[in-house]
């Protein structure tokens, strides 16, 4: 935990951790490294915090978050399984509805 911040309890961290995930979810438009930064940010993390948790050197970490790297899929999926996500490939638009009606 972040030395800036008061110590938090199990169930803050545990909310702070459900509201990273449902503000990155919430915000497709994001690159990666501006998800990254803000689940960071939100959970209170350190780069070397988060870089350790996720089993990833923290010179990487810094690297993707200031855009330097793109970093490797095996990558993010580490950083982004901390919180029980991971990269996924899927339409960049959602498919229209099958009986003609809607958009």
């Amino acid at each position: 935990m972040d030395k800036r911040y008061k110590t938090l309890s199990v169930v803050e961290q545990v909310r702070l951790r459900k509201q990273a995930i449902e503000e990155v979810l919430a915000h497709p438009e994001w690159t990666l490294p501006q998800a990254i930064r803000h689940l960071k940010k939100t959970m209170r993390l350190t780069t070397a915090e988060m870089a350790h948790f996720a089993g990833v050197g923290t010179r990487t970490l810094q690297d993707i978050e200031q855009e330097r790297s793109e970093g490797t899929v095996q990558t993010m999926n580490r950083v982004l399984g901390i919180l029980g996500l991971k990269l996924t490939v899927g339409p960049k638009h959602p498919a229209p509805p099958e009986d003609g009606q809607g958009v």
